[in-house]
């Protein structure tokens, strides 16, 4: 991982842009990228989750990543995911594929490198086998499906020990687990981003690195704005994290086809079609996504943040 990473950040989990016809939608896609990287984000991460990652085809997931990465061409580290399929298949072949498209990392699905059940020496010995058969930098991502599978934090100390895992995107939710984590890593080269928002401020606290969570495709401004500030300004810190606690909330309706609607109306180039499934919205609907836009637009204000680009249309 670059130099620029770091201080403290924001990753957004990226959201993939497409047509109407379900197609990716490429020129979107530099619009969405070029808008991320307007916000001040520490770094990408594509072909998530919240990409439909499982929704694309192999050469899709391929295609995205490299498009993402010749847009940023270095101002930022961008991170793909690479382990797709069953515990028993070999990922190696594929997370080479990932790491020629010229992203800067390549992300180890946690819930594909054991399944269901298997304890914590199966996991490593998968990842032993793919740390043996590739040389590419690597994250870990404890994605909720196919199923949600945590790292222990001895796990991950075990990982961090290898020098070749630069990112995690944790997603326990919990305090406890959490500073276990940044305990387990605390020295290393590994980097700790918490996916969830309730837990973001107290997460930086405990000496974390930043975030990786869905509402960085809303305001990840904000987000960086908290990264950065919290130990300067601990009062509007802990006001601002209020609000991204219960602002998450709406964030999450229809996700990720809210997150592409609402940039939408804010000015961003992209259409709030998905693959996941169809969405259908209200007027009650629309109108709140525009408050939360206003409520966003506030802090803004309150905090001096620019806005980069995104005010109503």
């Amino acid at each position: 991982m670059s130099d620029q990473s770091r201080t403290n950040g924001v990753w957004p989990v990226m959201l993939t842009p497409f047509t109407e016809s379900k197609e990716v939608d490429w020129d979107g896609l530099t619009a969405l990228t070029e808008w991320y990287l307007a916000s001040g984000v520490q770094g990408l991460f594509a072909v998530c989750l919240s990409s439909e990652m499982y929704d694309l085809l192999d050469d899709e997931r391929l295609r995205v990543a490299k498009h993402v990465a010749s847009v940023v061409d270095g101002r930022a580290p961008v991170f793909a995911s690479g382990t797709f399929g069953a515990s028993s298949v070999p990922h190696s072949t594929f997370v080479r594929r990932m790491a020629d498209t010229g992203v800067d990392g390549v992300v180890v699905i946690a819930s594909q490198m054991a399944d269901e059940g298997e304890g914590e020496d199966v996991w490593k010995e998968s990842v032993s086998r793919l740390l043996d058969e590739t040389d590419a930098d690597l994250g870990i991502y404890e994605c909720p499906r196919p199923y949600h599978r945590l790292v222990a934090s001895e796990t991950l100390k075990w990982c961090a020990s290898t020098g070749r895992f630069t990112f995690i995107k944790d997603t326990s939710c919990s305090l406890a687990t959490i500073a276990q984590k940044i305990d387990a890593v605390k020295g290393t080269p590994l980097r700790f981003y918490n996916a969830n928002t309730a837990t973001l401020l107290d997460s930086l606290i405990a000496g974390g690195d930043g975030f990786c969570g869905v509402s960085a495709n809303v305001y990840p401004d904000l987000h960086v704005w908290l990264c950065e500030s919290f130990s300067d300004r601990p009062d509007d810190a802990r006001a601002l994290q209020r609000f991204l606690s219960v602002a998450e909330k709406v964030v999450g309706f229809n996700y990720p086809g809210s997150s592409k609607l609402y940039l939408g109306r804010r000015g961003v180039a992209i259409q709030p079609f998905c693959r996941v499934r169809d969405f259908e919205y209200r007027e009650a609907d629309l109108i709140t996504l525009d408050h939360l836009g206003d409520l966003a637009d506030e802090w803004r204000d309150r905090l001096g943040v620019s806005a980069a680009g995104l005010r109503a249309t």
